[in-house]
């Protein structure tokens, strides 16, 4: 048990030396007289699993047990999506993270708008800002041509599950990024796309990672695996 419920009361030191434990002070009222005395204040530190035990038997009226509650339902949650992806194929994982993508893409275009970035013009360059952060300078239209994509063709049908993340953890952020710093005109949301790419560059080459115009390319196109699986689903029915 004591391995489970670390101690970690605190006391503080006494004028006039010693020290004493902090507490809780019980005041009890009644009609003949006023009680008053001082119950010790255990305070534990727990593992994650004791704090689940204690949340998930707790008293959800309680804002605290509520609260906790939804903690760990979320993070059930999270991690069911989690292993579900890891025992993906690739292509799943591509599919899978190309419509996450294109979800949070609109999102950012959203907060963009906001900021002020209204032309077609702005907007093309808030893109490209975000893509010269992360990938050392390239545009949308470099990064195409470097993949032999055709103008008419989007840059992200053409990467991996670790590429497509990237790039994922980059729109996500640099939504996050404006709606925090709440940037007022079209060049600051810009700058901002672009800091935040460029940071993200920069992770990943601090941990070792593959930066991402180095990662291969992928032998189909997200639109390709698409038109696979719409075959196979016809060819069950």
């Amino acid at each position: 048990m004591a391995n489970h419920f670390t101690d970690v009361d605190k006391s503080v030191e006494m004028p006039i030396g010693g020290k004493k434990r902090l507490g809780i002070t019980d005041v009890s009222n009644s009609e003949k007289e006023t009680k008053s005395k001082t119950i010790p204040n255990y305070n534990c530190e727990l593992p994650r699993y004791a704090c689940y035990l204690i949340v998930m038997n707790g008293d959800p009226r309680k804002e605290v047990v509520a609260n906790g509650q939804t903690y760990f339902a979320v993070k059930t949650r999270q991690q069911e999506y989690q292993e579900l992806f890891e025992r993906l194929s690739e292509d799943d994982k591509r599919l899978f993270l190309r419509g996450d993508v294109k979800q949070k893409n609109m999102i950012l275009a959203q907060s963009a708008r906001d900021t002020g970035v209204i032309t077609n013009l702005e907007f093309a360059l808030f893109q490209d800002a975000g893509y010269m952060g992360l990938y050392d300078g390239e545009t949308r239209a470099k990064i195409a041509n470097r993949k032999g994509i055709s103008d008419n063709e989007d840059i992200l049908d053409f990467m991996g599950s670790e590429e497509l993340a990237a790039n994922l953890f980059r729109i996500t952020q640099a939504d996050a990024a404006i709606k925090r710093t709440k940037p007022t005109t079209a060049q600051q949301a810009t700058d901002t796309h672009y800091r935040v790419g460029k940071t993200i560059r920069k992770a990943i080459q601090e941990i070792g990672g593959t930066m991402p115009e180095e990662l291969p390319l992928p032998d189909k196109s997200i639109k390709q695996i698409e038109s696979e699986h719409k075959k196979q689903i016809k060819g069950t029915k």
